[in-house]
């Protein structure tokens, strides 16, 4: 029994580590971390992920868990994992923006339906390009270029070194970049949109008896819907792209850290 025990604690601290830090990226990751994955079945896929990154971790210094530099170091974890995660989010963030702008403009947006990936209400183009990011996802493997970032982040940031604050800045930074990319979205069906109000309300103005407003939440959909069949074919391109943005961005934060 006693060597069962001497066999299990040392297994299990040095599980720890990487389950905290994998735990922590499929709380804040596209897709993985969303309401309609459960909870236990998260848990467990950070379990199967510590087991595999223990050759990683290997031969890196352990705090005791229960101690005072355990806390911080299980803190870190959790910071940098997040933050991995976070930073993949980005690029789901700006489809999930590009639909509420296509919706604001078409007038979509006054029709809410109750979400089940998100466990919130949100429009019908939101969630149609919700479900075209979530294929393009698992298309591009993002499942397991994250397990590959993740694996990458153990040594750049090995357990109980710290991380640098840099990568926490550079992603905030990035979420400005989030609102142009998904504003350069949208600005066909944005345009699109205002050219149609805007020859409406010269022609009001030549005609007032023709009352062409009444008309024009029609016209304006109906321009809007034949605009977004257009936006929506180059989408999956953009996410692969904003996607491979986002990548690059870690590893440069990661050559820095490990340099």
């Amino acid at each position: 029994m006693l060597e069962v025990v001497g066999f299990l604690l040392p297994l299990i601290s040095a599980l720890w580590w990487p389950f905290a830090r994998c735990m922590a990226m499929f709380t804040t990751a596209p897709v993985l971390g969303e309401a309609y994955v459960p909870l236990p079945v998260r848990a467990l896929l950070s379990v199967a992920l510590a087991f595999m990154m223990l050759p990683l971790t290997k031969g890196m210094p352990m705090p005791d868990p229960f101690s005072l530099a355990g806390v911080v170091a299980m803190v870190e974890q959790a910071v940098i994992g997040g933050a991995i995660g976070l930073a993949m989010q980005l690029t789901m963030a700006v489809v999930g923006m590009l639909g509420f702008l296509a919706s604001s403009q078409i007038g979509f947006s006054m029709a809410q339906m109750n979400d089940p990936i998100n466990g919130q209400q949100s429009d019908v183009i939101s969630g149609m390009l919700g479900l075209v990011a979530i294929l393009v996802f698992f298309a591009i493997d993002g499942h397991l270029v994250l397990v590959g970032v993740l694996g990458q982040s153990f040594r750049a940031w090995p357990v109980g070194s710290g991380y640098s604050g840099l990568l926490l800045h550079t992603i905030a930074l990035n979420v400005g970049w989030v609102f142009a990319a998904a504003i350069l979205l949208a600005l066909p069906i944005i345009f699109s949109t205002l050219v149609v109000q805007i020859g409406l309300g010269f022609l009001n103005r030549v005609a007032p008896s023709l009352n062409l407003f009444s008309l024009g939440f029609s016209l304006v959909t109906l321009f809007g819907l034949m605009m977004l069949t257009q936006v929506v074919r180059f989408v999956p391109e953009h996410y692969v792209q904003m996607t491979n943005q986002v990548l690059e961005m870690l590893q440069q934060q990661m050559r820095a850290a490990h340099g």
